[in-house]
């Protein structure tokens, strides 16, 4: 069963924004950037993301759904064409391990790893419960500002934690808490979710509350579920909290939580970001 749907000319924006072409070896891809999920500089890095895990999803030796999914953003991905590549560098009997790249102008500017594995019922819990917030409904309309072009293609809606209203530097937390989901709605799969664990914008604004120039250089996304799991979030809300735990020197850390409507939690996420004064 493929992680992701196929694109098709009449798909979501999502599935045309992560579409793949087959580059001849097994692993080798070809792909577009989208003007749909277009950020600051070049593409949102989620979108990116996401793509990166179709890759892996398309291979005909993966095996198994993803565990964890880890990004490094070498330089800025530029509009237009570029190549990706996957390949698995170990197979054992239930866990496989990844590289993937991708290359733009002859210049790598993306590396990362991902681990995929054949899933099994066992004992569990849940010791990070989600958030008691209103609901989506009882927020309203979305209320995050579409200062870029890739906001657009989701419903925020923000319930602690918004972008500054004045930019004056009194700032007292980095915690956003929000609801988020496709716009248009879409069924939830792997990659839509490894996309929606980059909607938060840079804690060092809310902290601040000066816009500053930021961006994300590695992204790792730990998921916690397998197939079954996301069918049953359907084209349902996610609920998502983000906070950073120390900003110096130049960069911030930024951890995060996804979970559905329903209290289940989807996926992890850390990132390291880098800032100016």
């Amino acid at each position: 069963m493929p992680l992701v749907h196929t694109a098709r000319m009449d798909a979501h924006a999502f599935d045309r924004a992560i579409k793949l072409t087959a580059g001849g070896e097994a692993g080798h891809w070809r792909g577009q950037t989208d003007p749909a999920y277009a950020n600051m500089v070049g593409p949102y890095g989620g979108i990116t993301a996401a793509t990166a895990l179709q890759a892996i999803s398309q291979h005909p030796d993966r095996i198994g759904d993803p565990v964890s999914l880890t990004v490094n953003y070498c330089a800025a991905l530029a509009d237009g064409a570029f190549a990706l590549t996957a390949r698995p560098v170990r197979t054992n009997r239930s866990t496989q391990h990844w590289l993937v790249d991708i290359e733009q102008g002859g210049e790598t500017v993306l590396t990362g790893t991902a681990l995929t594995a054949l899933r099994r019922e066992t004992w569990g819990t849940q010791d990070e419960p989600a958030p008691r917030v209103l609901s989506p409904n009882a927020i309203g309309k979305p209320n995050m500002a579409a200062l870029v072009e890739w906001v657009k293609r989701y419903d925020i809606r923000i319930v602690e934690g918004a972008i500054p209203r004045v930019w004056d530097g009194s700032g007292e937390h980095s915690r956003t808490t929000l609801w988020v989901r496709d716009e248009p709605p879409r069924a939830l799969d792997f990659a839509s979710l490894a996309s929606m664990c980059d909607v938060f914008f840079p804690r060092v604004w809310l902290r601040r509350a000066t816009r500053v120039p930021a961006g994300t250089v590695s992204m790792t996304i730990y998921f916690h579920v397998g197939q079954a799991e996301l069918a049953a979030v359907g084209e349902g809300w996610l609920l998502g909290q983000a906070q950073s735990s120390v900003m110096r020197n130049g960069y911030f850390d930024q951890r995060g939580q996804l979970w559905s409507q329903a209290g289940a939690l989807l996926a992890t996420t850390h990132q390291v970001v880098y800032y100016k004064e």
